[in-house]
């Protein structure tokens, strides 16, 4: 029987992430989507749903799977009753259709404009809604081919996984923990009675229950190292492939956030708004003044080169793409419509910062930058504890100490959940640095579409691109944050998942045993640290600069 607690805490989870997403897309959302885009508003809400329901997950798995006696992950009328193993199934079906269907689908169907077509005829009262979702059909389809052919013909070719573990002679049956297992808790037991066999991964954790005999444990003789070959479920594999892709964004935007998160938190306190004399009034004012007949003149060139040329930034054609001076001219034009973008969201942050320190001075809540400076102290606690974690457990091979799964369990003698719910801290933090690190490099790089969340002015383009963005760093977190506490949440399911089957893949498991995306992690953390020490404010490409490149390209 499933334990009731743990029933009524994932049900307080799931209203709680909902409410988030409602107040989220309410209190975001710009005020020309307020009445329309309810398709890509409900995929929004589910997807950040999805998103949260997926980081909790882990401590759920490890709240349900640890602190009972003989629990094993598998035997869930052991441990609290929830079958962890149908909830990671269902998790890691809902995360790619909604990646590569439900978002595309709508970001394809929002964007669309057909302006050819006449709306309210009496032949068709609604063409251009129609038009819309035909046009948004067609893409989407061709983004499902493409994963559908890539998901089968990885799965035919990369979906075994080989398994190292030991072999064990004895007259009985034995428990795998008596035996010295190691990390991953992986171990086959034979029996010199009748005909020697091997025993799946799940008849291995059903042993960890049994009862047995410590001093004929050690008498039981070692046969070597083995080698466990077998193939994943097709949504096991689903897991290791949306892990993979993720791990891409994760390793250098979770690395970027990392360390970018606490000082913009810092950066809030410090930058919070005074009263300005006259002297420093009319210089503010001078200076955004400039700014602003800089950007105007750039939007005006911008708005008569596209007038000539419609297919700006675009190559123009599949003949385009074999011409190298036509992907020079393209990424030029893309890169010059990027740093107008960044220069205008910077001015608009400069333009709030000021109207805070003069007109709406008095409007201001003198409480935001102290709030600030409280999460960014926490951040930087927080961050500082994942380093020191990654340096001394992650990346050594064995690792130096426990670390953090020591804490945690340490922390569950004074209080029974509270390591569990450190665990979830811990994990959710990874998600906003990734989402923090992605904001940060488009700011800093301007090579990438801006999609900030602006309260009262964030288009439902925006709001999609973000809830792709952590859906497909959901995973890569879990995995993460459960190869980190593997110790702590040994019994999980989601450890013999991910620590067992999907790091011993073909390809995948390549990618995983030699912890290169954590590697890039980890230097993107440092370097990102030290980079933020002697540049720590943005500042936007040179208005000056764009303006002349764009006017010496019209002439």
């Amino acid at each position: 029987m499933a334990d009731i607690f743990l029933i009524v805490a994932t049900s307080v989870a799931f209203l709680l992430m909902l409410v988030i997403a409602i107040y989220l897309l309410v209190y975001y959302s710009h005020p020309d989507d307020r009445n329309d885009a309810y398709f890509p508003k409900l995929v929004v809400i589910i997807g950040i749903m999805l998103t949260g329901a997926t980081c909790l997950l882990l401590p759920l798995d490890v709240a349900n799977n640890e602190g009972y006696a003989g629990c094993d992950g598998y035997n869930t009328s052991l441990c609290g009753g929830l079958n962890m193993t149908l909830f990671w199934d269902i998790f890691f079906w809902l995360i790619p259709v909604w990646v590569f269907l439900m978002i595309p689908f709508s970001t394809f169907f929002y964007e669309a404009d057909d302006g050819m077509l006449m709306a309210g005829t009496s032949v068709d009262p609604n063409p251009v809604k129609k038009s819309r979702i035909l046009s948004a059909l067609g893409y989407t389809t061709g983004v499902v081919v493409f994963i559908t052919v890539l998901y089968v013909v990885a799965y035919m070719t990369a979906s075994e996984a080989s398994i190292s573990v030991q072999d064990y002679m004895g007259n009985d049956l034995v428990s795998a923990s008596a035996l010295g297992n190691d990390r991953r808790g992986v171990v086959i037991t034979k029996t010199s009675i009748g005909a020697s066999g091997n025993f799946t991964t799940a008849q291995l954790a059903e042993m960890e229950g049994n009862p047995y005999d410590q001093a004929y444990a050690s008498t039981v003789e070692n046969m070597g190292s083995d080698t466990l070959v077998m193939q994943v479920s097709i949504s096991t594999f689903f897991a290791a492939l949306m892990a993979w892709l993720g791990w891409f964004l994760f390793a250098v935007f979770g690395g970027i956030g990392m360390a970018s998160m606490p000082l913009d938190l810092i950066l809030v306190f410090k930058n919070r708004p005074r009263n300005m004399d006259a002297v420093e009034y009319a210089e503010a004012q001078k200076s955004l003044r400039d700014r602003v007949n800089e950007l105007v003149d750039i939007g005006e060139l911008i708005k008569i080169e596209r007038a000539n040329n419609p297919n700006m930034g675009t190559v123009g054609g599949m003949g385009g793409y074999f011409s190298a001076e036509k992907r020079k001219e393209a990424r030029i034009e893309r890169q010059a419509l990027l740093e107008f973008k960044q220069g205008v969201y910077l001015l608009e942050q400069d333009v709030e910062d000021f109207k805070a320190c003069t007109s709406d001075y008095d409007n201001y809540n003198p409480l935001r930058p102290y709030i600030a400076l409280f999460l960014g102290i926490c951040s930087i606690v927080i961050s500082l504890v994942w380093m020191v974690h990654i340096a001394v457990y992650i990346l050594p091979t064995p690792p130096l100490t426990p670390f953090l799964n020591s804490y945690f369990a340490w922390f569950d003698k004074w209080f029974s959940l509270f390591g569990v719910l450190s665990v979830a801290l811990f994990t959710v933090y990874l998600l906003f640095a990734a989402v923090t690190g992605c904001f940060k490099f488009g700011l800093r790089m301007a090579c990438i579409q801006l999609h900030p969340m602006v309260l009262g002015k964030t288009y439902m383009s925006s709001f999609l691109f973000n809830t792709g963005l952590v859906l497909l760093c959901a995973l890569p977190v879990v995995q993460f944050s459960a190869q980190a506490f593997s110790d702590y949440a040994r019994n999980s399911t989601i450890n013999q998942i991910f620590n067992v089957q999907i790091e011993n893949l073909t390809f995948f498991g390549w990618w995983f045993t030699q912890k290169v995306f954590v590697y890039i992690f980890f230097s993107f953390a440092g370097l990102t640290m030290l980079y933020l020490l002697v540049k720590p404010k943005e500042t936007g490409p040179s208005g000056v600069d764009l303006r002349d490149r764009l006017r010496s390209r019209k002439g």
